[in-house]
């Protein structure tokens, strides 16, 4: 007779220092209730997903409509490439590219009638303040406000929702969940110096920032390790190379690998998913929520 195998512990229950989030607009975010979805537009020529709609407000303000109608929680607005060796966008090019699209992309939701937040992909406050006015509601840092210093600052004057990624590139490796632990703690030091309240911020443990392919799985298989950080958890996988190289696929091919990452993301504890494919993601997120969360 052969010993018993244990159940995976679901229905899924984390403890969370802030019950729920307020994201600026629409209702508050109840942490542990589904899983929400950030849904991407790069405001750039040169992302590595080939959906770059820079300068061209119409194609942003379409793709804007088919994340919230796909399902979206949540729009992030980016002007900056952040793809590896990726040349360097100048402040301003970034700046007039993120504002431009908040604004007609604010403008089209106020007309529907869809009150849902927006993000500013952005590690500098000489983007995220314009931003901000422009119809931001949250500032999503790929260098968890470690770069620039005025910014943890300006989030906390706006009282504006954080997005905290660790970033692991250029920076020595030890042990994975360890590295990503430290770089947090070293982003909320910096949130709490500047007031930013533990009740606006959401982690991201960097998915592809300086991990190669498997570091990127076993940070998969180990988020579980990140729950004692008591925060929302947020993981970005869409169309990464790390789904092109497991399945030999290009970008925009990716699409059933993205949706096994998000999946067993859920699986494993977390709460926001930043995708490119809305429609079919969010199916993915409903189906593994009715298995892993708490019935309501």
């Amino acid at each position: 007779m052969t010993d018993s195998v244990p159940l995976p512990a679901w229905p899924i229950q984390r403890r969370y220092r802030h019950a729920s989030w307020n994201p600026g607009r629409g209702p508050c975010w109840a942490w542990g209730t589904r899983t929400f979805v950030m849904g991407i537009i790069n405001a750039t020529d040169d992302s590595f997903s080939g959906d770059g709609v820079a300068d061209r407000l119409d194609d942003a303000v379409a793709l804007a409509r088919e994340l919230v109608e796909g399902g979206a929680d949540i729009i992030d607005i980016g002007g900056a490439s952040s793809r590896p060796r990726a040349e360097p966008t100048p402040v301003a090019v970034e700046r007039r590219r993120a504002v431009r699209v908040i604004e007609a992309v604010r403008c089209e939701l106020d007309r529907l009638g869809i009150d849902i937040p927006i993000s500013v992909d952005t590690t500098t406050a000489a983007v995220a303040e314009p931003a901000l006015t422009a119809g931001a509601d949250v500032v999503n840092d790929i260098t968890g406000f470690r770069t620039d210093p005025e910014l943890a600052p300006l989030v906390a004057r706006h009282g504006a929702g954080a997005v905290l990624m660790h970033n692991q590139r250029g920076r020595e490796h030890t042990d994975l969940i360890a590295d990503v632990t430290t770089g947090l703690n070293i982003s909320l030091d910096i949130c709490a110096a500047a007031g930013v309240g533990a009740d606006r911020i959401v982690a991201d443990p960097g998915f592809g920032f300086g991990f190669g392919v498997s570091q990127n799985l076993e940070l998969m298989r180990r988020l579980p390790e990140l729950w004692p950080l008591e925060l929302p958890l947020l993981i970005g996988t869409s169309r990464k190379s790390t789904v092109g190289a497991v399945t030999n696929t290009e970008p925009n091919d990716r699409l059933f690998g993205t949706a096994a990452t998000i999946a067993a993301a859920i699986c494993a504890g977390i709460d926001i998913v930043r995708v490119h494919d809305a429609p079919q993601m969010t199916q993915a997120v409903r189906m593994a929520d009715a298995m892993v969360r708490p019935p309501p």
